[in-house]
């Protein structure tokens, strides 16, 4: 293989050229190069306390040269089963099967065809005594001295990557690694099941949880080959589906029947107990010795808090390696599998996941694992939206951001003033803007009907929350010259409610000019960063309290982080709002011990206000880079 390595717009990458590494588009060709230069066999790999688990090995025919092992451990099996039987794709893309590396895919305990008991997002022991002490940790330490020892032709080097829950298990990999563990790249990773997928900030995320739990959480009584069946959903219409079902319970009792052991562990468990504390690994992300690549998309509804935390532990608890944050403008997964080029009607102006592909992601295995001669990536690869560019930068979030804050004021205005005391009227000295929330008729989180978590609703058009009375809306004037937001968002409300219990909404806009009206995006509202706090967890995720009516209150909480430049003649736009649903399930605002089964007579509707005097200014914090010159995007 020839390898060319550059610059390109500042960005570290490599080329590879020659005829020989055409890569075939078709999966039916992909599957057919893999079958003419790959050797597949499938083995029972023991563990240290005697559980096998199924693993199929994909080694180059070609024995002319060593080759690292690359291994993905997932929950999803590794089919199509049998050793004359070959996937249509394998490894993280096709340019690594035309590279050369020895694959390794594996289910892990009690998955498909590997034997144990399956634990959801398995706790982590920080110490093991006994051959029974066992997590993900071990399991990978297990598995790679097994390869070593019994798979041929390799250079003693081994990668891990994984997205999403295969993201976990790379990540839970690299703690107390192998030291044959060389490079990991947890993409999406979950990192703490109380803040990602399911659960944000204590707040469920219903129609995500719902289908993914159906598809991917039923009861395995033995080890299998078959995956389950999809859920049928009795209507398209999600809203209506689960409206009607009424409590989380019934849901449960009316659709999943009982089926799903983890759904009922999950109500059994609203707040952050000892139960979703032991499925937190981000706090157990200390002693790795590997290269680290973090990758992550702007609009990753489901694992956006994994990615960030899991970079931020790293570069916290171990600062000594090289450590690497990627972040692209994708849906969940989207830089494996689609071009990048747009989500939704939103264009990015050009091919960003064919470029993370080709110049970041193979590159930073062929460095790690076979000693190419390249450049060491920059800390933090960053796409910015708004100018549909990347970025580089030694340290995340930027360290040239200047912390600033935006205030709500009268008349939907949001400015960089905070509210003046002494120069309101005796009537406005308590200035707030209020809205009624109805359980019985809540807020949709997008326009189309749907049961389903969409991908595109992180960039949707925010009209038509706009125009409904239970949302509010605060913009500002139109920026005079461009204007660059980057690292985490938080939220800092002032609020009250008639109610016991309320959650609230907080969503980030770019509001793009009416003019001209011949662009198909003029007056679009597009959402930038959004996110949901419980506030009855507004003190202690594991402690709850109601509201006191009508009592002004304190509730504050993180959006995650954005890159982003609002253009010359744009607006910034803040919204605030107690229901999305059928994106999270509803909060019945009465205040009762465990949500999940709140009884029909607890769904109240509540007065909601939202304060923005002097002495309980309402803002939003964020923070601002010095503006550049927009990079022309990498076409």
């Amino acid at each position: 293989m020839r390898v060319v390595v550059g610059m390109a717009l500042g960005m570290w990458f490599v080329v590879c050229a020659g005829e020989n590494l055409a890569i075939a588009q078709e999966p039916s060709q992909l599957e057919s190069f893999i079958r003419l230069h790959y050797t597949k066999s499938e083995h029972m790999v023991p563990m240290r306390d005697g559980v096998k688990l199924f693993t199929s090995v994909f080694v180059p025919r070609d024995a002319t040269a060593p080759y690292p092992i690359l291994m993905k451990r997932t929950p999803y099996n590794v089919g199509p089963y049998g050793e004359d039987k070959y996937p249509a794709k394998l490894g993280p893309s096709e340019l690594f099967v035309k590279a050369g590396y020895i694959f390794v895919n594996q289910d892990v305990r009690g998955r498909f065809a590997s034997e144990g008991e399956f634990v959801q997002v398995t706790p982590h022991r920080a110490t093991k005594t006994k051959p029974a002490d066992v997590d993900e940790s071990s399991d990978t330490y297990d598995t790679i001295e097994w390869l070593l020892k019994n798979v041929p032709n390799h250079n003693g080097r081994v990668g891990m990557y994984g997205i999403s829950y295969p993201g976990f298990y790379a990540a839970a990999g690299m703690i107390d690694a192998h030291p044959a563990l060389k490079a990991v790249s947890p993409q999406a990773p979950v990192g703490d099941w109380y803040f990602d997928d399911f659960l944000h900030h204590g707040s469920f995320f219903l129609a995500h949880a719902f289908r993914w739990l159906t598809g991917n959480a039923t009861e395995r009584p033995k080890p299998t080959t078959e995956p389950a069946k999809p859920y049928v959903y009795p209507t398209p219409d999600g809203y209506k589906m689960f409206l009607e079902a009424g409590s989380v319970e019934n849901i449960d009792k009316l659709y999943l029947k009982g089926t799903i052991p983890f759904w009922k562990e999950m109500m059994e468990h609203p707040n952050r107990d000892e139960f979703w504390q032991q499925r937190a690994l981000i706090p157990h992300l200390k002693n790795v010795a590997p290269a680290v690549m973090t990758v992550t998309g702007w609009y990753d509804a489901e694992d956006l808090y994994g990615s960030f935390k899991t970079y931020h532990a790293i570069e916290q608890h171990n600062p000594k390696i090289k450590n690497v944050l990627v972040v692209g403008p994708w849906h969940h997964g989207g830089w494996a599998s689609v071009d990048g080029d747009k989500l939704g009607i939103v264009s990015f102006g050009s091919k960003t996941g064919a470029f993370y592909r080709a110049e970041i992601e193979l590159p930073f295995f062929e460095k790690y694992l076979k000693d190419r001669e390249l450049s060491p990536p920059p800390e933090a690869i960053v796409f910015e939206t708004g100018s549909n560019a990347w970025r580089t930068f030694d340290h995340w979030p930027p360290s040239k951001t200047e912390t600033k804050r935006l205030y709500l004021q009268e008349g939907g205005k949001l400015t960089w003033t905070a509210p003046e005391r002494g120069t309101a009227k005796p009537a406005q000295a308590e200035a707030f803007d209020e809205f009624v929330s109805d359980p019985a008729k809540p807020v949709p989180y997008c326009e189309i009907i749907t049961p389903k978590m969409t991908i595109e609703y992180m960039v949707d058009d925010q009209r038509f929350a706009s125009r409904r009375p239970d949302v509010l809306t605060y913009q500002t004037e139109p920026f005079e010259e461009d204007t660059v937001l980057a690292g985490p968002l938080e939220a800092d409300l002032w609020v009250s409610t008639t109610g016991t219990d309320a959650d609230w909404v907080v969503k980030l806009i770019d509001v793009r000019p009416d003019a001209p009206e011949t662009t198909p995006l003029a007056g679009y509202q597009m959402l930038i960063r959004s996110e949901v706090f419980r506030g009855r967890f507004r003190n202690n995720y594991a402690k709850p309290e109601p509201f006191k009516p009508g009592e002004v209150t304190r509730v504050k909480f993180e959006l995650l982080d954005v890159l982003h430049r609002f253009q010359k003649g744009h607006r910034l736009m803040v919204q605030i709002q107690s229901t999305w649903f059928p994106l999270v399930d509803r909060n019945p605002q009465t205040f009762v011990p465990n949500i999940y089964f709140a009884k029909p007579e607890d769904f109240q509707r509540a007065t909601h206000r939202v304060f923005r005097s002097a002495e309980h200014p309402t803002s939003l914090k964020i923070g601002m880079l010095p503006v550049v010159k927009p990079v022309h995007s990498v076409k």
